[in-house]
């Protein structure tokens, strides 16, 4: 999340705000993506790198192993650790859901990249 978003390029309005990966102006409504500020630096393509747990790094189609127990609302039992999770798909998620998978006996979730690990 950005800290201060940049004021509107086509109104100056100060009160912008985020969206998901946009930045939006209350008063004109004009939707753009911030211009990075160039400080990871190795990033030079663009394409977003998401990591596991101990830093390896993630694409579509991996298989991930859940590392800690999670708490599934709606269900008496949650995920276990270790339960593993095939076919995964990189998605920019809600609050850090990053990963859109199914699950066997639970159907179709969100994960986070920090409680898997590559299997």
């Amino acid at each position: 999340m950005i800290e201060n978003p940049p004021p509107c390029p086509k109104c100056s309005c100060e009160y912008t705000y985020e969206m998901n990966a946009l930045v939006v102006c209350p008063e004109c409504s004009h939707e753009w993506v911030p211009a990075d500020s160039g400080g990871d630096g190795g990033n030079v393509t663009g394409e977003r790198v998401v990591k596991d747990s101990v830093g390896n790094v993630l694409q579509d189609g991996d298989s991930v192993v859940v590392v800690k127990a999670l708490k599934v609302k709606g269900s008496p039992s949650g995920i276990k650790a270790g339960t593993k999770v095939r076919g995964i798909r990189l998605v920019d998620g809600v609050d850090g859901h990053d990963i859109d998978c199914k699950i066997d006996g639970f159907g179709a979730m969100q994960l986070k990249s920090s409680v898997v690990k590559k299997a």
